[in-house]
């Protein structure tokens, strides 16, 4: 969820769904422009592991549909970047390593850099007093002189940056610009561009290599001038008309000036079409309002008033980005972004009466329902039929000029309390990367006071609607969502149309709401019984004590990415004072928490405790005095043993609902996670023997496991080429998984455990030899583990022979379990399981655990399998 967002039309967010009835999206190869192939193969398996590491960032989804984005134009317009030149003074080797990544994935970004910090240095070097006039620098023949010779420094010194990381680039000094004199009484020896030649830019994308360019422009009969990178850059889109403008600053995006928060997004302008008439949001009326904005001033008024006209001559499919080369990635290819974008809104129609449809064009409404809408796709009704009832039921319907989204709503009728139902939301890919899904919902909200609408529950865009909703309740395989219904009643009727008269009894309604409001949720008893009152808070704010290990990193991207949730604290003893870089919605900074200061922060809904064992107590203790009622989420072992405290594995022992109901919670162990749901199914089938004697797990961990505290077991140098056994006995995991087993089988269970550390980052795999009491086949062993984890999102069964590997599981969020091999014999089974400690291990889990306890959907912010 992306929350500071300046609206110049609407108030569009950037955290729309990938797309509403969307099927699986392949990466395609890279295009080139109009003339003959690159003269060499493009490594597919090193881009395939780029791609995969780009996963880190954002679900496969995000990426692989920007990805798709990106590469269906030309490569020249992919995206224009405009670096500044304190970039390449302090970031170039995030910068080169920025550029890099995108070129190993087919992408060649176009390069404009300007020099200004450079330039300045060498002019007071040689006593020359910079001038300048509304902000331009009066270039003269000696600072002219100086500007080529730091140009063409600073250009070459990105270019080798960039082949010191293998990466093809191409100095281009000049030839591309051509101008005239801006005013050469005026400001001397300075250009407006009057023609972009892009054959050299070609040239350089044909011949593989980035195309590095300065901002110094020629006349026609050969005089140099000097212009403004960021104008060199805006002509060199209008002519290119890239998908993306990058321009990169040290800062990562423009911050507003009050709040000092860093503005999320900036929508430029919206037009919607009614049948009766052009009904007309106007961007010149809120742009006005602000520029007018005190805090709006000098150059942030410049480069906003420059962005806006040269968006305004530019397709709506482009937009620019204000980032830093750090989080360049992370801005270009996830919804939540990380800098702040900039862009056009998109035209919307309206209709409404029986006449609704005369006004569309009924082909392409057509199209889109044929190819998009699950239950037209399914045959469960026809396009045709469909239409027919538009006209008959008084909807009101809405789509883009593009047919790239459509939307039907049943009003209310008047004066009545009841919400307006919406009955069709249909969008392709296409609107949900340029979020019109989003913008849409937005008029929906404008337009009607309250709205209900119901939802498969394996709907890919699940956690989106719930974002969308103040609750929620979930019947069979359905979900039905409402937003703006503050009368009670009307939500039990609401519930009571799900439910068969005949059925009474509890459910749980969840609330998420999106763009800054905050989640909150309601045991919900229906028919009459007592309904608990709804929290009115915003965003539930999480805080972290222990950040600085690998598992409170990747916490805090998952957090970062969440619908429901925002990052309060940040506590880490080593990293106190320094910005939390992976988060970037806002500004957190490290501090240092003491026990004694948890229970002052009264306004944190959940902690988690991100520390080695044994150190948890105090806080703990701190909270239990002050009767702090934050769920607290442990990520050691320390209260894993501890009844009352509630052990977090939804998907085994009924936790699920005991989490739900639960202020404390232990999270599970990486290595026991993974073996508990090895050996569970086996032990529920009754063909374990009390006792499980002779049951073994063969455990191989990335070094990751053993932290970032200096150890033998984290010392790369003595992993390489080596597995490294060690407590061979007595593990405190083997303690757990003997433990949690007992309790849910209700008798003494024994396991032995053999860890191990491998060579590899991150990763478990998890062997497990289980004797069985009966003779058995791997189809009927697979059958008890498909039934035991049908319809869980985070396990994934494989085919009988299918042996997971760690490969396959890094950056995964849940646990992928096979092999079920039986011995000839028929009374020992072997079971492979495989989990990345950190995640499913560790952070996703404990996340999983806070949206079952904070009542947020269980699997917001988490990609499932």
């Amino acid at each position: 969820m992306r929350r500071t967002t300046v609206s110049l039309a609407t108030g569009i967010t950037r955290s729309s769904p990938a797309a509403i009835c969307l099927a699986p999206v392949l990466v395609p190869s890279r295009g080139v422009s109009n003339v003959s192939a690159r003269p060499y193969v493009e490594d597919v398996s090193e881009k395939e592991t780029i791609v995969k590491l780009l996963y880190n960032i954002g679900s496969k989804k995000e990426v692989e549909q920007y990805l798709t984005s990106f590469s269906s134009v030309q490569s020249h317009q992919f995206a224009v970047i405009k670096v500044g030149g304190a970039v390449l003074t302090d970031s170039l080797d995030a910068l080169a390593s920025s550029l890099t990544f995108l070129n190993r994935v087919g992408l060649y970004p176009i390069v404009v850099h300007g020099a200004g910090p450079q330039l300045n240095q060498l002019l007071d070097d040689a006593k020359i007093e910079p001038e300048y006039i509304d902000g331009i620098r009066i270039t003269d023949g000696r600072t002219l002189t100086i500007a080529r010779k730091v140009f063409a420094e600073e250009n070459l010194k990105l270019v080798e940056a960039l082949e010191r990381l293998g990466t093809k680039a191409r100095p281009i000094n000049g030839g591309v610009f051509t101008a005239d004199y801006l005013d050469k009484d005026k400001y001397k020896l300075v250009g407006k561009i009057t023609h972009v030649n892009k054959s050299l830019i070609e040239s350089s994308i044909r011949a593989g290599a980035l195309p590095i360019l300065t901002s110094l422009a020629e006349t026609p009969d050969g005089q140099i001038l000097n212009v403004n990178a960021d104008i060199a850059a805006g002509e060199l889109a209008s002519v290119l008309e890239p998908l993306k403008i990058v321009y990169l600053n040290e800062k990562g995006g423009l911050f507003h000036g009050v709040t000092k928060k860093r503005i999320d997004v900036i929508n430029l302008d919206e037009i919607f079409v009614s049948h009766r008439r052009i009904l007309i949001i106007p961007s010149s009326q809120e742009y006005e309002d602000l520029m007018k904005e005190e805090w709006v001033k000098y150059g942030t008024k410049l480069k906003i008033r420059e962005i806006h006209d040269l968006l305004m001559r530019l397709p709506r499919t482009s937009s620019v980005s204000i980032i830093s080369a750090d989080h360049l990635h992370k801005e270009l290819f996830t919804h939540s972004g990380a800098g702040t974008l900039i862009r056009r809104g998109h035209r919307i129609f309206k209709h409404s009466g029986q006449n609704c449809l005369s006004n569309v064009d009924v082909d392409k409404l057509r199209s889109l329902l044929s190819d998009n809408d699950p239950t037209i796709v399914g045959g469960s009704t026809s396009v045709a039929s469909y239409l027919k009832s538009l006209e008959s039921n008084n909807a009101v319907i809405y789509g883009d000029n593009g047919y790239d989204i459509f939307a039907s709503v049943l009003p209310a009728k008047e004066g009545s309390e009841e919400p307006s139902f919406v009955e069709k939301f249909v969008s392709t890919k296409e609107a949900g990367l340029n979020n019109v899904t989003d913008n849409l919902w937005t008029v929906l909200q404008k337009d009607f006071k309250s709205l209900a609408w119901i939802v498969p529950k394996s709907d890919v865009n699940l956690s989106w609607y719930f974002e969308k909703a103040d609750g929620s309740f979930t019947q069979n395989d359905k979900v039905l969502f409402w937003s703006g219904v503050t009368n009670l009643d009307v939500i039990q009727k609401l519930m009571a149309k799900m439910t068969p008269a005949s059925v009474a009894g509890s459910a749980t309604a969840t609330a998420a709401k999106s763009s800054g409001a905050r989640s909150f949720s309601t045991s919900a008893r229906i028919f009459g019984q007592q309904m608990r009152g709804y929290s009115t808070k915003a965003t539930q704010r999480v805080g972290i004590i222990g950040a600085r290990g690998y598992t409170g990193q990747e916490l805090i991207k998952l957090i970062n990415s969440h619908p429901s949730l925002e990052l309060s604290h940040v506590s880490s003893r080593e990293l106190a004072g320094k910005p939390v870089a992976e988060y970037t919605r806002s500004t957190v900074t490290y501090s240092n928490l003491s026990p004694k200061d948890l229970p002052a922060q009264s306004d944190v809904d959940a902690w988690v405790l991100a520390l080695p064992n044994k150190i948890c107590k105090p806080f703990v203790d701190a909270l239990e005095d002050a009767k702090s009622n934050a769920v607290v989420v442990d990520l050691s072992a320390d209260f894993r043993f501890t009844d009352s405290w509630t052990y977090g594995l939804p998907e085994l022992y009924g936790s699920r609902e005991k989490v739900r109901h639960s202020k404390r919670i232990s999270n599970p162990g990486c290595y026991a996670t993974g073996s508990q749901v090895a050996i569970a199914p086996l032990v529920a089938s009754g063909l374990v023997a009390p006792g499980m004697s002779g049951v073994t797990v063969f455990g191989v961990s990335g070094y990751s496991g053993a932290g970032t505290t200096p150890s033998p077991k984290n010392d790369v140098s003595l992993l390489n080429n080596n597995l490294m056994p060690y407590a061979l006995t007595g593990h405190i995991h083997e303690r757990e998984i003997s433990h949690q087993l007992s309790r849910s089988n209700g008798t003494d269970v024994k396991i032995g455990f053999i860890p191990h550390v491998g060579q590899f980052f991150r990763g478990i795999s998890l062997t497990v030899s289980i004797p069985v009491t009966s003779v058995v086949k791997p189809e009927d062993v697979r059958a008890l583990y498909e039934k035991q984890y049908a319809g869980e999102k985070l396990i994934k069964v494989l085919k009988v022979g299918e042996i997971p590997e760690v490969r396959d599981i890094q950056n995964k969020h849940g646990v992928i379990v096979g092999g079920f091999a039986v011995s000839s014999s028929g009374d020992r089974v072997v079971v492979v399981a495989t989990i990345d400690n950190l995640l499913k291990g560790a952070a996703t889990q404990a996340l999983q655990n806070m949206n079952l306890a904070l009542g947020i959907e269980e699997y917001a912010g988490i990609p499932t399998f």
